[in-house]
């Protein structure tokens, strides 16, 4: 019974991360295009819905476009309930995928894997590399799915598990509670949802009972972006509370029809499995059907009960302690969780200050200052630490190691200075000249701002994981940025050319926030170079080979 339980928790926690690896590869390979379609498709409810819909197929991952729409939201590029509506989308998009993932397709999964690992191994580009990871990903979620059916045969005979079985049969909202724990738990409604059908598909369960817990998991799903954004800046907040909201109403009405017994699980498809899937369709399509007229609704009862204020942080948390300098590797640990936390504190005011562009805002360019300061306090007060543990007897490696925390303190501390000073600074004359940009220029700057963004969160990603082909990428990102600056700033002087009258009355501002931008991001590349160093992908200087000079003797 032992071995069985410990096949099937490896065959969930393969699911698990072959859900994560597809979504790392389209984040990798296809974020920057993602968001620029997802914004193109945000001009009314249904293409939003759709565009929301179509990103959590491809992700993966509802709750990757939760965090992409609250980052819109929190710039001011969409109004909450078109961010809501983007949510609502994905949250369907990742159940129809549940269908997709259920098909029967064991005979290509061996070809699948050969060409994904090929692909991963021999591709000559990025983007072909992580495409590579997606069809790997893919497969190994079929893979993973036929583990959980072969741990789940043996075990649906076994007493216990028929007793477990009968009581949740006999109390369907203990099912529904569970399944919204252990949605919460796994972090992914889709693995979540996707094990129960499996559960469902081999007899483990009785269909009611899978039922109640896939309803459940649509609780649990909602409380995970809601969990992580929770912190976040308010419009983030009142898009996760108004889908917690929604999604909560909707499976409460759906449990109560299933406990009534007025849903029979027997009519939406052949087999257990099928009926659970098709349940799960069912409920995220009637949630955006009721919703779709109503989200302004929705969003002003979110607003209702959120808080106006938050209450401020204080100014004293530190990852800095005092008492772990007399042990390097401790000490270093803290001072790189202190990084991370410069790091966080960087991208929660590079995300919003584009909308000071669109619309100043004198309040939130106090608050993009106020954090400013606190990343100039964490800046110092790492400095003074790393100088007291340079003071003890530490190893050759480690002192290395914290010439690199400092110098990488630095080039945070640098990139806030660029937002907080430069960049509100620049979104002030816009609006103190009473100019605005053309059409063109913003939606440029707007792209090229997005992707500063995306560089942004994959430094926090190297400085949480320490991951040798993320800090690889970033680098690359480097190069990248500046090439992609030039074209932008050809671009506004072709504008120029043609006479445009708003290109010609920002031309200053435009071209100095494209290198402002491009300064960040140089700024929170550096985060990588360190790894980048380590592995050998840096090179010691750009420079081409000397010539010699006056000629040959």
């Amino acid at each position: 019974m032992i071995v069985l339980a410990a096949h099937l928790a490896a065959a969930v926690a393969l699911l698990l991360w072959s859900t994560r690896l597809i979504r790392t590869g389209v984040e990798r390979a296809f974020m920057p295009e993602l968001k620029i379609g997802l914004k193109r498709l945000s001009g009314n409810r249904l293409s939003a819905a759709a565009g929301g819909s179509l990103a959590a197929m491809v992700m993966q991952s509802a709750t990757a476009v939760a965090l992409i729409s609250a980052g819109f939201a929190i710039s001011g590029m969409l109004a909450p309930h078109t961010a809501l509506i983007l949510l609502l989308g994905a949250e369907l998009g990742s159940a129809l995928m549940t269908r997709v993932l259920i098909l029967p397709v064991e005979t290509v999964l061996p070809f699948a894997l050969l060409f994904g690992v090929v692909a991963f191994f021999k591709a000559k580009t990025r983007k072909t590399k992580q495409v590579g990871r997606i069809i790997i990903g893919l497969a190994l979620v079929f893979i993973s799915l036929g583990m959980i059916r072969e741990a789940t045969a043996p075990i649906g005979d076994n007493a216990i598990i028929q007793s477990i079985a009968t009581y949740f049969r006999d109390d369907l909202i203990s099912a529904y509670a569970l399944g919204a724990l252990l949605t919460w738990a796994m972090h992914s409604s889709l693995a979540a949802v996707l094990t129960f059908a499996t559960f469902a598909a081999t007899g483990l369960m009785a269909p009611a009972v899978a039922a109640a817990l896939v309803i459940g998991a649509n609780m649990g799903g909602a409380v995970i972006p809601f969990a992580l954004l929770w912190s976040a800046e308010r419009p983030a907040r009142l898009i996760v509370l108004g889908n917690l909201l929604a999604r909560g109403a909707m499976s409460l009405v759906f449990l109560g029809v299933l406990i009534s017994g007025t849903l029979d699980p027997a009519y939406l498809g052949a087999s257990a499995g099928a009926q659970v899937v098709m349940l799960h369709i069912m409920l995220n399509g009637a949630l955006l059907l009721v919703a779709l007229p109503l989200v302004g609704m929705i969003v002003r009862m979110a607003e209702a009960a959120l808080p106006r204020h938050s209450t401020p942080e204080t100014d004293s948390l530190t990852a800095l302690d005092p008492d772990a300098l007399n042990h390097a590797p401790l000490a270093l640990a803290c001072a790189q969780r202190e990084l991370l936390r410069m790091s966080e504190t960087v991208q929660a005011i590079l995300v919003p200050v584009m909308h000071l562009f669109r619309s100043w805002d004198p309040e939130q360019a106090r608050v993009i200052e106020r954090r400013e300061d606190e990343i100039d306090r964490m800046h110092f007060e790492t400095k003074i630490y790393v100088s007291r543990l340079r003071e003890t007897n530490i190893k050759a490696s480690e002192d290395k190691k914290t010439l690199e925390i400092v110098a990488m303190a630095n080039s945070l501390e640098e990139a806030a200075d660029r937002i907080a000073v430069n960049l509100v600074a620049l979104a002030k004359r816009l609006s103190d000249d009473a100019v605005t940009f053309s059409d063109e220029g913003l939606a440029d700057i707007e792209h090229f701002h997005d992707q500063i963004v995306t560089n942004g969160q994959l430094a926090l990603s190297v400085l949480t994981t320490g991951d040798a082909e993320a800090a690889r990428q970033l680098v690359a990102e480097k190069d990248r940025i500046r090439i992609e600056e030039q074209k932008l700033q050809e671009r506004h002087l072709k504008r120029l050319q043609g006479g445009a009258t708003a290109s010609i009355e920002t031309t200053n501002i435009h071209q100095e926030t494209l290198r402002v931008l491009k300064q960040i991001n140089a700024a929170l590349t550096y985060v990588a170079y360190p790894i980048a160093e380590e592995t050998g992908d840096l090179l010691k200087t750009r420079l081409a080979r000397p010539r010699s000079v006056g000629g040959s003797a």
